[in-house]
């Protein structure tokens, strides 16, 4: 992404203060949406709007966070959740039928993350209504070139609650990273199949573990690595240091391509996002462990770069 007019020019170094900010930022962004798509809270709304308990998690996720782009069709949607089973959103779709239903499983979200909020991570209740104010700022002024699902979410009522207006700025913030991060993806000319195949590889997780918990079947995932295997970026079974280093480039282009809210919004002011965020966030993602595992919401946590010849 060019220089946006008005942006001021930044040098090397400061490029790479801000993309370093960028990188510590976002873990702390997926923290305080994410911990909420496990939620035992949450999924026990799902239930109560007539999912069956074996599906209300993922099937509630995947209708709660679609449901601005719930009228364009589950086409819309498969497209936008980069790779997240196409199968389950399909489902979801077949399930609730009209689009009106999702915004009942938003609605149900909403309830649940300002409920657990308050009971699992009280501390992150002062920040998130002191600073959404400032960080809607930002986002009114993000651009929407490219980014359907952030654009789609901007256009939701915005909450009245102090809190959950202030959780609702971060899930824009998250979505806005996630809509760049798949058009890079996408520009790397990857398939959902062999971007779960990679990011697995990347995380050093074994048994295909990211690809199926994201609910890709045995033939989708046996697709991704022949197919990456044609490409010259999996091998026997493994992914090759050429597909590693894909993986990590698309990550560092992702931190360097979403600094810009950071840059919106301050330097002072996105430091003290992190050091006011990480704590209540340890919370949270301690929640997410207890809820889901311990490998869940990878983008959360601390892990070194990609180097060649790394194990």
């Amino acid at each position: 992404m060019g220089q946006m007019e008005g942006e001021p020019h930044f040098g090397q170094e400061a490029e790479e203060r801000w993309h370093e900010i960028s990188r510590r930022n976002a873990r702390s962004v997926q923290t305080t949406v994410g911990w909420i798509f496990w939620d035992p809270g949450a999924v026990a709304r799902y239930e109560t709007l007539g999912l069956d308990s074996t599906v209300a998690g993922p099937l509630g996720y995947i209708a709660s966070r679609g449901a601005p782009l719930a009228p364009a069709g589950a086409q819309a949607v498969i497209a936008a959740f980069g790779t997240i089973s196409a199968a389950g959103i399909r489902l979801t779709f077949d399930l609730l039928t009209r689009p009106e239903a999702f915004r009942d499983f938003r609605d149900a979200r909403d309830e649940a993350v300002e409920e657990g909020l308050r009971r699992h991570a009280p501390q992150i209740v002062a920040p998130l209504c002191e600073t959404g104010p400032a960080l809607w700022e930002v986002v009114d002024r993000l651009p929407l070139l490219g980014r359907p699902l952030f654009g789609a979410t901007l256009a939701m009522p915005r909450p009245r609650s102090p809190l959950l207006a202030g959780w609702h700025a971060v899930n824009l913030l998250r979505e806005w990273r996630g809509d760049t991060h798949w058009a890079l993806v996408a520009a790397a000319g990857l398939t959902a199949p062999e971007a779960s195949v990679l990011h697995n590889e990347w995380l050093r997780y074994d048994d295909d573990w990211l690809s199926r918990s994201r609910g890709h079947s045995a033939d989708e995932i046996a697709e991704g690595w022949e197919s990456l295997t044609r490409k010259g970026l999996a091998a026997d079974g493994r992914v090759l240091p050429a597909g590693l280093r894909l993986r990590q480039r698309i990550e560092d282009l992702t931190d360097e391509r979403t600094a810009l809210p950071w840059r919106l919004l301050g330097e002072p002011a996105a430091r003290a996002f992190a050091t006011r965020f990480e704590p209540p966030c340890t919370l949270l993602l301690t929640r997410v462990d207890e809820t889901a595992g311990v490998r869940y919401q990878p983008a959360s946590r601390v892990r070194s770069r990609y180097e060649d010849g790394q194990a």
